[in-house]
């Protein structure tokens, strides 16, 4: 099952260094297949509280092999990269003029505070100021 793993592709730098450490190329290619798969899948429910091992159901892999896919091919965690998900789809929100409190919501954050902290953090810069400055 592929859903944006043809994007991912095998030329991709940290695809091509797996490449040189011995890692067979099919490998390579399988994992860069299943991390745009997993990447598909949390873009598509941002809102929800996915974990690991949801998305590795979905995708008919172990937790194992998508945490390993993640540090790999992705060079970060699922937490890490779900977080950034959240947070650049929220930046777009606030853009287009959503509250705070409506942004945070849409992206899946149960308390605006916790949001503001995440963006800040982020970003440099609080929400509201952000959404203003837009």
């Amino acid at each position: 099952m592929t859903l944006a793993g043809r994007r991912w592709g095998t030329c991709s730098p940290v695809s091509t260094t797996l490449a040189h450490t011995g890692i067979r190329p099919t490998t390579v290619t399988r994992r860069a297949e299943i991390f745009g798969d997993a990447v598909a899948v949390v873009q598509a429910d941002l809102a929800s509280e996915l974990q690991l091992a949801d998305i590795a159901a979905r995708i008919a892999t172990s937790s194992r092999q998508l945490q390993r896919v993640y540090a790999e091919i992705g060079g970060t965690t699922f937490r890490q990269h779900r977080a950034g998900l959240r947070l650049d789809r929220a930046s777009a929100l606030l853009r287009e003029g959503l509250s705070v409190s409506d942004a945070s919501a849409r992206v899946g954050y149960r308390h605006p505070a916790h949001f503001s902290a995440a963006f800040r953090e982020r970003y440099g810069v609080v929400p509201s100021l952000y959404r203003t400055a837009a």
